[in-house]
């Protein structure tokens, strides 16, 4: 009987080895009878690449270099530990619209931002061992990420005490990890960022990449790193009971947006990291993850925030003997622009940062001090120069309008509308929304497991 199960293994491995799958990680045999397995790393397989230091764009061609924030494994090997440097370089820098530059002429900007393509193609392994690669940046790369978890509850003592323990242990090892990793990249100090606010207020300024800018890289060639032996005891263990309180470290196959993702859309993820009891292996790296969408809310007027919610059922190892299981998400990868919080069941939504209140209310207050302002040269039978507090929206039409403009009443309605302008940003337009892009990282706490199913 076990011989059977390894042979079955063995095939399953095999024929998702021919295939252009979409897992991270290809099995493949040599033969049954030498019980090997390679260690390939396979097609699509997406590298989590972030920058460890700021680049001032200069060229196409330019080099640049980052590190892996997440390690890099096939089957049940690290093979890329997280931190490897991998080398790069800017394949193109975009040019800018008509459009673009007109508005960004208005606003006194006359470098606007251009879009930057980045190509990585070497990973620098230890000792100096260097492995070249082909890959493709995907959409949803190019920002700064975090790590958001969710919000934990007081809750009851309960049997499930001990599970929720274990789960929060993993996540602390797992925000340990995450903090190692990013502890490499090399972040500005006060003095720089004063400097790089400095340079933004002028109307020429260079561009730059941000140190902590991750990218999603996907092979389009698989990475052979040799073999290993593949025990029956190897097998047997495969696709057994995931212990209650793991933590599985998946990247999102499925991209998701709550303004564009239905309710009870199916959701696949991909195990990016094996799962181990101890020493023994539970689940190697490129098992799936399948479920579906629970519920969705797409932003709307007055700033409502878009909100979604997953929620994952099934585990599928290499054997294709799917498991039953009871998950929620534990922590997320998120734009730290975007400022997505979860809750304590996983849920996930767009919060909107208090600065708001900071903006609007200086902007109110630049408009009230234009109308005193008025009402006292008023007083004094006298007009001066200038438009007090307004904001047009455009740094260059004011400056022209500050010289040009002697009308205190033009200057009243310049100051109301960019007081308005900024209520109806903050207060009265359309939220942001949840966007996870397709690689996103997500830690999945498991519960219990139920019955097994025979995948067709």
């Amino acid at each position: 009987m076990m011989q059977q199960r390894l042979v079955f293994i063995f095939t399953i491995c095999t024929a998702m080895a021919t295939q252009d799958s979409s897992l991270p990680v290809t099995l493949s045999t040599r033969s049954a009878s030498t019980q090997t397995i390679a260690l390939t790393v396979a097609r699509k397989t997406p590298l989590q690449i972030v920058l460890d230091r700021e680049v001032r764009i200069k060229k196409a061609g330019q080099p640049i270099r980052g590190r892996l924030v997440q390690p890099v494994y096939a089957f049940d090997r690290l093979v890329a530990p997280a931190g490897t440097e991998v080398d790069g370089h800017i394949a193109r820098i975009g040019t800018l619209s008509r459009k673009k530059r007109a508005l960004g002429i208005l606003n006194a900007d006359f470098t606007p931002a251009r879009k930057v393509d980045v190509q990585f193609d070497q990973l620098v392994l230890a000792k100096g061992r260097k492995v070249p690669f082909k890959s493709i940046v995907t959409p949803g790369s190019g920002q700064v990420m975090e790590l958001v978890s969710n919000q934990d509850e007081k809750k009851k003592k309960s049997a499930k005490d001990s599970i929720s323990d274990k789960i929060a242990q993993a996540k602390q090892e797992a925000r340990r990890q995450w903090q190692e990793a990013i502890k490499q990249i090399k972040e500005p100090g006060k003095v720089h960022r004063l400097e790089r606010f400095a340079f933004s207020q002028l109307p020429a300024r260079p561009q730059y990449l941000d140190a902590g800018t991750t990218y999603f890289a996907e092979l389009q060639e698989p990475l052979d790193f040799g073999s290993e032996p593949f025990t029956p005891q190897m097998a047997a263990l495969i696709g057994s009971a995931i212990p209650p309180g793991s933590l599985i470290h998946a990247l999102l196959v499925t991209p998701l947006d709550s303004a564009t993702t239905k309710k009870g859309a199916r959701v696949e993820a991909v195990l990016s990291q094996p799962l181990f009891d101890g020493d023994r292996l539970i689940l190697p790296a490129g098992s799936r993850l399948k479920g579906r969408v629970l519920q969705v809310r797409p932003a709307a007027r007055l700033h409502h925030n878009g909100q979604l919610r997953i929620a994952f059922r099934e585990i599928v190892p290499p054997d294709g003997v799917s498991q039953k299981v009871v998950a929620s998400l534990e922590s997320v990868q998120a734009n730290q622009d975007g400022h997505v919080k979860l809750d304590s069941e996983g849920g996930a939504e767009a919060s909107t940062p208090k600065t708001r209140y900071l903006a609007t209310a200086l902007s109110l207050a630049l408009a009230a001090a234009a109308m005193r302002e008025h009402n006292d040269e008023d007083d004094a039978g006298r007009s001066q120069p200038g438009v007090g507090g307004s904001d047009t929206g455009f740094k260059l039409v004011d400056i022209v309008l500050s010289f040009a403009v002697k009308s205190q009443p033009f200057g009243m309605a310049m100051g109301a509308y960019g007081a308005g302008r900024s209520v109806y940003t903050h207060f009265i337009s359309r939220g942001q929304d949840v966007v996870f892009p397709r690689n996103t990282l997500m830690e999945i706490g498991i519960g219990s497991r139920g019955k097994t199913v025979l995948q067709p």
